[in-house]
């Protein structure tokens, strides 16, 4: 069961990657955050004067209008709101040169969606932003998860996953009784896809079937060339 807070986190995307803009949409949105998201610069502008937000995050290149000219143009009417720039770029001047316009932080791609996650968290919090976030819980047959403790629990036991452990359980919880597809999680979790990257995430899920095996009710089952299904079935 997934407890929603009531005044989520208003966050403006600008992002011309569609396949990028629409996964980091639906990681954050399951998150806590109300994402509206823009596709170049023009358009996240005319969205940032028309409506109000707690956070932005602005790619570097886009059409139109690049995320460099419209940070420019947004800290003419906020000068304080907090802004994330994404680029494919790690050349130092143009970091600074971001950060000399009152960009906040920086992510270069690729990377992963948590990063980004604890980035925001962090930058809000810098900011006095008090979101008063509700913790998650999910009923798993015996098991509950709560993923911002990181904590599997059985009863009185306790497993504290490791962040990659978490993150996978997560999106299996998130897309409960649905196929988790195995490139979604690869560029959420390990920010790629390829043949490591996979098998990394094949002994993960070996690992969190093992941790699941007191519940004979709760399963992952393969889904033959699309991903993973978390599911409760019950049992007589």
């Amino acid at each position: 069961m997934l407890k929603s807070r009531p005044k989520p986190i208003r966050l403006l995307l600008c992002e011309d990657d569609l396949y990028l803009s629409h996964i980091l949409s639906d990681f954050l949105c399951q998150r806590g955050y109300s994402v509206h998201a823009e596709s170049d610069g023009e358009r996240g502008l005319a969205a940032f004067k028309s409506e109000l937000f707690d956070v932005c995050v602005f790619d570097v290149n886009m059409p139109r209008k690049n995320g460099f000219d419209l940070l420019r143009d947004v800290r003419q009417v906020d000068q304080h709101i907090p802004v994330v720039m994404l680029t494919a770029r790690s050349i130092k001047e143009d970091v600074l040169y971001g950060f000399s316009l009152g960009c906040d932080d920086y992510v270069t791609k690729p990377f992963s969606m948590e990063e980004l996650l604890c980035r925001l968290q962090s930058l809000l919090r810098r900011c006095n932003y008090q979101p008063h976030m509700e913790q998650r819980m999910f009923a798993l047959g015996r098991y509950t998860f709560c993923p911002e403790r990181r904590v599997l629990a059985l009863g009185s036991s306790e497993r504290v996953l490791t962040s990659k452990e978490n993150e996978l359980l997560t999106l299996l919880c998130d897309n409960m009784n649905k196929v988790l597809e195995r490139a979604y999680a690869l560029r959420v979790i390990w920010s790629e896809s390829n043949y490591f990257s996979a098998r990394s995430m094949d002994v993960y899920i070996v690992r969190l079937r093992r941790y699941l095996r007191e519940d004979p009710s709760v399963i992952i089952t393969n889904e033959h060339g699309k991903g993973y299904r978390l599911s409760v079935v019950p049992t007589e």
